[in-house]
């Protein structure tokens, strides 16, 4: 049953922050100042609009892309949206209409080094292409797709591993995903079972109430790995499970992090709604790296910084294929 009550609306919306997201003294926010802030400003007579758009004053503190509130507004009313997050820097620097020009730019810039075209695998969200000695795997994402088919998709790549002297696996833009797609893809690069990451479920308002720590493991899978030399390439607008990509990936002892620092922002989401319809979701799990460090909020760093700008398109090269190359290429991976 549908309760439009304002007041009882920013309660359950408040008490399901306190009870279930755990990241408030990472990201610097005072909970109950908030309650303090905020709650003397709706009342019984609060309207749709003014509600909305205090919950989204009250969020925004939190900086978190994974805190989401829709809603619409009146009866037949607009759909209204807000995220609480500060715009990523790939996605101030770059348009969607750009983003895709990078990725042409990418492309051309593989071709003038030898590499056959990047092509759709039979897992959609999988493009490979290689030259003679090195493999480049674009991730667009990590789910939508079944097992029989990412596993056809990651036997027929693994088909050209004999060949290969390295590898460039490129999450760029990746907006997230399923875990188990991540660790089934980066099996195949694996040399021995390794701990991937820890994972932690917020369950209640204490600081402490959290589910029992759960660890993720890569091992290696299928016929053949290849383990020589592989450079990932990321940015800021790597999320959620593009960034648990990263974080098992680089527990690999062959693995070079080119580009830019993920988002920060792990978790998947916890989807709900309020008592008058409104949908929100909030980050409620804490995924810690095999050594127990938490990059909620700073992503996982890379270990050569290097930045894509959209002088990168007008000058038609790809400066992180570039570096990806000379460090394949040189004696020892840095």
């Amino acid at each position: 049953m549908i309760n439009r009550d304002p007041e009882t609306n920013f309660e359950a919306l408040w008490q399901t922050f306190r009870d279930r997201y755990p990241f408030f003294a990472l990201r610097n926010v005072d909970w109950q100042e908030q309650y303090e802030t905020f709650r003397p400003r709706v009342t019984r007579a609060t309207g749709d609009a003014e509600l909305f758009d205090i919950l989204c004053q009250m969020l925004e503190a939190l900086n978190d892309g994974h805190v989401e509130l829709k809603a619409r507004i009146g009866e037949g009313g607009t759909t209204r949206s807000f995220t609480a997050e500060k715009q990523p820097r790939f996605y101030r620097e770059f348009t969607d209409r750009e983003i895709k020009d990078l990725f042409k730019t990418t492309e051309k810039t593989l071709a003038a080094h030898g590499f056959a075209r990047p092509e759709e695998t039979e897992a959609w969200l999988l493009r490979y292409g290689r030259s003679p000695t090195i493999g480049y795997l674009r991730i667009l994402e990590l789910e939508g797709v079944g097992k029989q088919k990412l596993t056809a998709a990651l036997d027929k790549i693994a088909q050209d591993f004999a060949d290969l002297e390295g590898f460039i696996i490129d999450i760029r833009d990746c907006p997230g995903g399923d875990d188990h797609v991540a660790i089934a893809i980066i099996n195949r690069f694996c040399d021995a079972k390794r701990t991937a990451f820890h994972r932690k479920t917020k369950i209640g308002p204490g600081e402490d109430d959290f589910t029992p720590l759960k660890t993720w493991h890569i091992e290696p899978e299928g016929d053949t790995q290849f383990t020589g030399p592989i450079v990932v390439l990321s940015c800021d607008s790597v999320f959620s499970g593009g960034e648990a990509f990263a974080l098992a990936i680089k527990e690999l002892p062959h693995v070079t992090l080119i580009g830019e620092h993920t988002n920060g922002i792990f978790s998947y989401t916890l989807d709900k709604k309020l008592p008058n319809g409104w949908a929100y979701c909030l980050s409620y799990q804490v995924y810690l790296s095999a050594d127990m460090v938490c990059y909620e909020g700073k992503g996982v760093p890379v270990d050569i910084e290097l930045l894509n700008t959209k002088a990168d398109i007008e000058a038609g090269v790809d400066p992180l294929i570039i570096r990806a190359l000379d460090v394949l290429r040189s004696p020892v991976v840095s």
